[in-house]
């Protein structure tokens, strides 16, 4: 028979049940799929994907596909590249100057101590399933479409904004390198703004706009010219560590520059401080988490992918601490320039005024490869959550002969300029530290799910025995750690709140235990898996919700805003998309099952 006949075309896939365009194609059709919306929701809300349907069938809707030319060393590189430079010459003189005080150095400890609990998280999947979808399609193969949907809109918004208010950081280093002490000289007034919109940024532009022509040309050239640029900036890091502590002064450590004003010693601010200076600077390791989003293009993920992530944030770690600590030194924590911490801290030393040159050069290389690893991984990341039908196809489409996502690469790169042009740092930190946490939990506790309910998709009795208690210890435990953020934060200080304190850590260890001694797991990952389940992911999961915790109240209200429009767009669109792509599927795998059974 012919095959033709029975296989529908473009045009006929798009009629078929709901499928392809169909809810969008009329305003008459608008209105009849928003009428199904609940059914819809019902149908499609907590649909999940399999891992197989990931790497195959969804995978094939880019296209051609991405070029498998990674090996560890460019993911090293790249965890280097994508880290080192967005924190520490960014976030690090807010942490220190408003937070932490000298204890910013505690700070990166703790969430470099977060950031790997989190990688090996991430590593687990991006092993199992090595696509480019990076959280996105680790949340939508666990909890299904709609969690993964939310968690990809905060994934974007991080990477966007993230990008844009590193960009503009860009340029006030560039002016210290080249002697322009303040970045406002390189910026464009605009009267009639309001405040933290009103200045224009051209060299932040231009420079995303450049970064983003390179991604869209290749991969693997991206990943030279990151490892070279990452090379010569891992030495300008050495200079700076070493020319902190050779010009430093440990009395800084503990001794504020106006004491009258600003309490003295090592943690300022107690340990408050330290918490919610470790909640600012986790911004610093969202390279990372882009890292993982190369996985579709490693030469052999069971091996590369757990040195490249891993091996870099232990080395971005390290590399954080010791900057921040020579940075402590050579000034009090309340003199430090928020915006350019280290280039600032030799400007008024009398014959190394020099340094702040190099310095100011060196973080403009950082903050470029930081940016172009970043906006690698923001466009796989958009790649993927147009593949999985919920937005524009368009988007997914992979260029065959540059083997990228030029789509998604251009789209973002554009959206990112046009932010960067505007709106100020601190407007955009805020949003970005939130968005990376929920993140960073979310997959945590998709880790433990995946590892406690059955995989097999046609043992429905398992996946709902294995389940109910794994959802019931990843709740209760969920509110075990916030119950001990909450004490953490509101309790008055005394014997009370110390007595809250280890009951709510004895509680959360107790849940684990339990957890683990009478729930076997479902499954066991064949090439890599996270050690000491479920320990490490609970671990993850209660850092992360506490230095949730730790964030300020208009962070909040601003997630909650964004979250709702997230969720807004899913309901007015991104459920009647999927909903259609869906049908189509199932329409077209009808003609194929038709065909095979009329052959001769």
């Amino acid at each position: 028979m012919d095959k033709g006949a029975l296989m529908p075309s473009p045009d006929e896939t798009c009629c078929v049940g709901g499928g392809g365009g169909s809810s969008f194609s009329s305003l008459r059709a608008y209105g009849r799929a928003l009428a199904q919306t609940p059914r819809r929701l019902a149908a499609r809300a907590c649909a999940a994907a399999s891992p197989g349907e990931e790497m195959s069938r969804v995978r094939a809707r880019s296209g051609a596909d991405m070029a498998r030319a990674l090996r560890w060393p460019d993911l090293v590189g790249l965890g280097l590249g994508g880290m080192v430079g967005a924190g520490v010459f960014v976030t690090t003189g807010r942490a220190t100057r408003l937070y932490a005080g000298p204890a910013v150095v505690v700070s990166y400890a703790i969430a470099g101590l977060c950031a790997l609990l989190s990688a090996f998280c991430y590593t687990e999947f991006a092993v199992d399933m090595p696509v480019a979808g990076g959280a996105f399609s680790y949340l939508r193969v666990t909890f299904g479409e709609l969690a993964a949907f939310l968690t990809g809109a905060n994934l974007i918004m991080e990477y966007v904004f993230s990008n844009a208010a590193v960009a503009r950081s860009f340029t006030a280093y560039l002016g210290t390198a080249v002697g322009v002490d303040a970045p406002s000289k390189w910026r464009i007034a605009v009267p009639g703004l309001p405040k933290g919109f009103n200045e224009v940024d051209l060299v932040a532009v231009g420079v995303i706009l450049l970064i983003t022509v390179c991604i869209c040309y290749s991969t693997k050239e991206s990943s030279s010219v990151n490892m070279v640029l990452t090379a010569v900036h891992v030495l300008f890091i050495m200079f700076v560590i070493v020319m902190g502590f050779w010009r430093g002064d440990t009395r800084n450590l503990t001794r504020p520059a106006d004491p009258e004003h600003n309490p003295g010693g090592f943690f300022p601010h107690g340990a408050a401080g330290v918490f919610n200076g470790a909640a600012m600077v986790y911004l610093s390791y969202i390279g990372y988490d882009a890292v993982s989003t190369m996985a579709e293009e490693v030469e052999r993920p069971s091996r590369d992918i757990p040195i490249g992530v891993s091996g870099s944030v232990v080395l971005v770690t390290l590399l954080y601490c010791l900057m921040a600590a020579s940075m402590s030194m050579l000034l009090p924590y309340d003199a430090i320039d928020t915006e350019a911490p280290f280039s600032g801290a030799f400007k008024g030393s009398s014959g190394w005024g020099w340094v702040s040159n190099v310095i100011g050069a060196g973080a403009s290389l950082g903050i470029l490869t930081s940016l172009m690893v970043a906006m690698l991984g923001q466009a796989r990341y958009l790649c993927v959550i147009g593949r999985s039908g919920v937005m524009p196809a368009w988007l997914a489409r992979v260029n065959p002969r540059t083997a990228t996502p030029v789509n998604a690469s251009a789209f973002l790169g554009v959206f990112t300029a046009a932010l960067a042009l505007f709106t100020e740092l601190d407007i955009l930190l805020n949003l970005v530290c939130i968005g990376t946490l929920f993140v960073f939990y979310m997959v945590a506790n998709a880790v433990v799910y995946r590892r406690y309910v059955a995989a097999a998709e046609d043992d429905e009795e398992g996946r709902r025995r294995g389940a109910v208690p794994t959802l019931a210890f990843l709740l209760s435990f969920s509110l075990v750690a916030l119950c001990f953020t909450l004490v953490w934060k509101l309790a008055p200080r005394g014997g009370a709140r110390t007595g809250l304190l280890v009951a709510c850590g004895a509680a959360a260890a107790a849940a684990v235990a339990a957890f683990r001694a009478l729930v076997p797991q479902a499954r066991r990952p064949e090439l890599w898996g996270v050690p000491a389940m479920p320990w490490v992911p609970a671990a993850s999961v209660f850092l992360n919700v506490f230095l949730l915790g730790s964030l300020d109240r208009p962070s909040y209200v601003r997630f909650g805003f964004f979250t709702a429009a997230a969720a807004l767009v899913y309901v007015l669109y991104s459920v009647h998309a999927s909903y259609d792509a869906d049908e189509a599927a199932a329409a077209l795998d009808g003609a194929k099952v038709l065909d095979e059974g009329c052959k001769v």
